[in-house]
């Protein structure tokens, strides 16, 4: 939780001049803004592209957990997790509105760590800040994210464009986010027994970054782009490996295959699991929270990316009949399961 002897109330604000004092320093950037923060509505001119719109809730206690998220590092996050569905699309990620609902226990300067993160994020990845709102709230913190970006029609890729034989790729590694959120959450049990012990994360800074602050992979969009490789389908990792393949496959009317000797798994990753009594496969299939692309293509583009060292070819789309299959290390069978993040899971 921020902790800061200074403590200004929000209320001393109000709404209006809440809005105004986090976002006064929030830049335009794009000519497709004609009219941001300000008035009763945004106004977006994309001069013909098609328009790509997504929209993302995180609640206090189902996504994250303030014992160990860093307020800068959350807005930071909720403004990525966005940001990725627009990639996921094969576009350009270029407006956002932000939406907050705080509860009394946070004071301004609290707020404003939030702010920072999301402006962090803003300035990284070129986004416009175009509106959002405040409110209180009784549940604790709720942030909602809308990113909106552009793509010519032609360049759009949806999730059931999968056609059979096509090769199944992924961007990066898959399972430290997960992994690195049973660190957090393990050092939370050890402090809350006692809380003289401080948390020892040492040596895991890749998986605890992957955790709190998760990267976009817009540098994949831009470097398919320039290998002149348009994916047959295309969706981001956030439920996890196997989820997602579902969804293409579902969407495409088609099954899969993949090689668990092809997973992506950074060696943190990897040894980190085996330490916690974790399956390191298990992790990269159903872990969620990668914001890896995971994209099929057409096997002629194979040789355009296959010198790639950020893109692994990790299985091909079969028939629908043959169903979701992983060949594991040992060559034996196995039927995939998509056991991700349930949003309706029972606690």
């Amino acid at each position: 939780m921020f902790e800061n002897k200074e403590r200004t109330d929000v209320a001393e604000l109000g709404e209006f001049g809440l809005i105004k004092h986090l976002t006064e320093n929030f830049k335009v950037r794009h000519e497709s803004s004609v009219k941001g923060i300000g008035d009763d509505a945004a106004v977006l001119n994309f001069e013909g592209k098609e328009v790509l719109i997504s929209t993302d809730l995180l609640l206090e206690g189902i996504h994250f957990d303030l014992a160990y998220v860093p307020l800068m590092h959350l807005g930071y996050k909720a403004v990525q997790v966005n940001l990725s569905d627009i990639y996921a699309m094969n576009g350009v990620a270029t407006q956002i509105t932000v939406s907050i609902g705080i509860s009394s226990k946070f004071p301004l300067e609290a707020v404003e760590e939030i702010y920072k993160g999301i402006e962090l994020a803003c300035n990284k990845f070129n986004i416009d800040v175009i509106g959002g709102d405040t409110s209180s709230s009784k549940q604790g913190l709720v942030i909602s994210v809308t990113s909106i970006g552009y793509a010519d029609k032609k360049d759009i890729v949806y999730r059931n464009g999968a056609g059979e034989g096509d090769l199944i790729c992924v961007s990066g590694d898959l399972g430290g986010a997960y992994v690195g959120l049973q660190i957090l959450e393990r050092e939370k049990q050890i402090y809350l027994e006692n809380p003289n012990i401080q948390p020892d994360l040492e040596g895991k800074d890749y998986i605890i970054e992957r955790q709190l602050k998760p990267e976009g992979r817009r540098d994949i969009v831009d470097l398919l782009a320039q290998m002149d490789i348009l994916p047959t389908s295309m969706i981001d990792v956030s439920d996890g490996l196997a989820s997602e393949l579902f969804h293409i496959c579902t969407q495409s009317e088609k099954g899969c295959t993949i090689y668990e000797e092809k997973l992506p798994i950074d060696p943190m990753t990897y040894e980190t699991a085996r330490e916690l009594g974790l399956d390191p496969t298990i992790c990269a299939l159903n872990g969620g929270e990668d914001y890896e692309l995971l994209f099929t293509i057409k096997q002629s583009d194979y040789s355009k990316l296959k010198n790639d060292i950020d893109i692994s070819v990790i299985g091909h789309i079969t028939d629908l009949n043959s169903g979701c299959k992983m060949i594991s290390k040992s060559s034996v069978v196995h039927e995939l399961k998509a056991q991700g993040w349930n949003a309706f899971k029972k606690s």
